[in-house]
């Protein structure tokens, strides 16, 4: 059922490269409703998250050719819909609503890389809400296969076997990838947070 779920997909993404618009519309009415669930693991405004959707839509349209179709077209609008919410809560414009943005799994508690420590001085909470834009910025810059397989984990909370059928490659390579992101990230943070109290004395 999913390879003839896939086959369809890319039978209408052949379409629009050949200019049918109309084929482009069947695949945002398939999938519209799941990139608007994407976007709220990231911004918890629905109007919004259905922004940020249509954004990527917008963007799976103009770059469609560049779809090398070895992948299923959700994994691709995935990642493009995950990349597109980062780049929003990452934009100096928009530090209000990254200051505001939890990093939580489904569970509402925090996880690993993203726990924050709490507090409830004025320093301890810009501390807190420093730590989560420095996360955010950084998760930004990491190689897009590694921070595709460290957002599925970290933001989606799916298993490395979900995230393995995702991105279809082996688990091996997931729970690699996912390790050197973290690495990637606790490093930079720490380097970060180690200047910022070398700025503070």
């Amino acid at each position: 059922m999913a390879n003839k779920d896939r086959d369809s997909d890319l039978a209408l993404v052949r379409r629009v490269k050949k200019g049918e618009y109309a084929a482009f519309d069947l695949l945002v009415l398939k999938y519209q409703s799941r990139a608007i669930a994407i976007a709220t693991k990231y911004v918890k405004d629905l109007h919004l998250a259905e922004d940020i959707a249509q954004e990527s839509f917008f963007k799976a349209y103009k770059s469609i050719n560049t779809f090398r179709e070895e992948s299923a077209f959700y994994t691709w609008l995935y990642r493009i819909t995950a990349n597109t919410a980062i780049n929003y809560l990452s934009s100096k414009k928009r530090k209000s609503e990254l200051l505001e943005s939890d990093l939580s799994n489904r569970e509402g508690e925090a996880i690993d890389i993203f726990d924050i420590p709490g507090g409830e001085s004025p320093e301890d909470i810009l501390n807190a809400n420093f730590l989560r834009e420095e996360i955010l910025i950084n998760l930004g810059k990491l190689p897009e296969e590694i921070r595709t397989a460290v957002t599925l984990r970290e933001f989606e909370g799916l298993s490395y076997e979900e995230i393995a059928n995702i991105i279809d490659c082996p688990l091996g390579t997931v729970r690699s990838r996912i390790f050197r992101g973290r690495e990637l990230l606790q490093e930079t943070i720490s380097q970060t947070m180690d200047i910022k109290k070398i700025g503070n004395n």
